[in-house]
């Protein structure tokens, strides 16, 4: 699946037009409040910037409507910050492809960038509009993608701009490229024992993850609240924990298929309230009180999940084991986190929570590779092809 990458291209004096990922999270003032998927991107700017490439960024920020500009989506903050990251000047157009775009597209020097606004002001970026997709490449020699997180979208940005390019070179990103040889060419030879960790609250939200890993991995540990549903498949009580009484048919299919692969809690942290301060006490699973729920994975479960990854040689995962942002229920993950640091697997993180509870909890820099994106990195696990890659330049 290797693609073409940004450095296998000249720059000089082009205009590399690049799809970044800049959703980040802002609080109520537009400040932002984690600038990570910006400093990742940060690899593939400096070398179009350091090579003399004329460099435009484009990118979406939340779920405006597409109907012109929300103040509240302005991508002028991350400009703002990109600047200051990169310790140089960086212009911000106010539209897209309108007059202030182009003008400050054409008026680029070598070695400098501007940040176009958010892509989603124009309905013709979630239509996959050609019109819309066409001024863009109009304006770009060279298209370049490095936003992993939308790689499974089809959008315009994504799918109809490189379309619209033509002959002219489409590239990958530097993070991009690694989120391909991690999530994609790591897992279609991986070194074994080779074992997935799933969490997360919906056996919905990961039928088809589980279903793909349990034909290619050794082991597949469930977490989270998607554990109950398999429990309650098993006829098992579960309280007041958050289930999915219309999914246990399909949780048993699971149990049925994954046999002996599919590793299920043996005991459940439980509280009498959603809340730290609840009463609380620790149950065989399937055993959960009348009036209590489960809210992260028993000891004996961490145990015995941080020793199979202890053994494994490569670890994949996504979702975390119980509810992490509230002390204690953050223990099973903060176990299972530790187990994959502590491990000599190549380990992957697949975004979205499990990214966030790897860097909260200080591993980030022991694991492999950190997804940049969660509804992507899911794509990915659950076997899908991405138009928005399949369309660039193979390598």
């Amino acid at each position: 699946m290797a693609k073409k990458s940004i450095s296998d291209v000249d720059c000089h004096g082009k205009v590399v037009l690049m799809r970044v990922d800049f959703n980040v999270p802002q609080d109520d003032s537009g400040a932002i409040t984690d600038d990570r998927r910006i400093r990742m991107a940060i690899p593939s700017i400096e070398s179009v910037l350091s090579r003399g490439g004329r460099l435009v960024l484009v990118s979406h920020l939340g779920r405006p409507k597409g109907k012109g500009p929300e103040p509240e989506f302005s991508l002028h903050p991350t400009a703002v910050r990109l600047g200051e990251l990169l310790g140089r000047t960086v212009q911000f157009a106010t539209d897209t492809v309108g007059p202030d775009a182009e003008s400050k597209i054409k008026a680029l020097k070598d070695g400098e960038a501007v940040v176009l606004e958010n892509l989603r002001f124009n309905a013709g970026e979630k239509d996959g509009d050609a019109a819309f997709a066409g001024k863009l490449a109009g304006w770009a020699d060279i298209y370049c993608n490095d936003a992993f997180g939308t790689c499974h979208r089809e959008d315009a940005s994504m799918v109809a701009v490189p379309e619209a390019m033509g002959s002219k070179p489409k590239v990958v990103g530097f993070l991009v490229a690694k989120e391909i040889e991690y999530l994609s060419d790591t897992i279609a030879n991986p070194k074994r024992p080779f074992v997935a960790i799933l969490g997360g609250a919906k056996v919905s939200d990961k039928i088809n993850v589980i279903k793909n890993l349990l034909t290619i991995c050794d082991s597949v540990l469930i977490g989270g609240a998607m554990a109950y549903t398999f429990s309650l498949a098993q006829g098992g009580k579960t309280g007041k924990s958050l289930v999915e009484p219309d999914k246990v048919a399909l949780a048993k299919e699971l149990i049925a298929a994954g046999g002996a692969k599919l590793v299920l809690p043996s005991d459940t942290h439980c509280g009498d309230d959603f809340s730290s301060n609840c009463n609380k006490q620790v149950v065989a699973a399937g055993h959960i009180p009348d009036g209590w729920e489960g809210l992260d994975i028993g000891p004996e479960t961490a145990k015995r999940y941080a020793e199979i990854v202890s053994k494994a040689q490569t670890v994949v995962w996504n979702g975390p084991m119980g509810v992490f942002e509230m002390p204690p229920f953050d223990e099973g993950t903060k176990a299972v986190a530790k187990a994959i640091a502590d491990s000599n697997a190549t380990s992957i993180i697949g975004g979205g929570d499990s990214a966030a509870a790897i860097e909260q909890l200080g591993f980030a820099d022991s694991v492999t590779h950190v997804s940049t994106g969660g509804g992507a990195s899911l794509a990915m696990l659950e076997g899908e092809k991405f138009k928005a890659v399949e369309l660039l330049d193979n390598a």
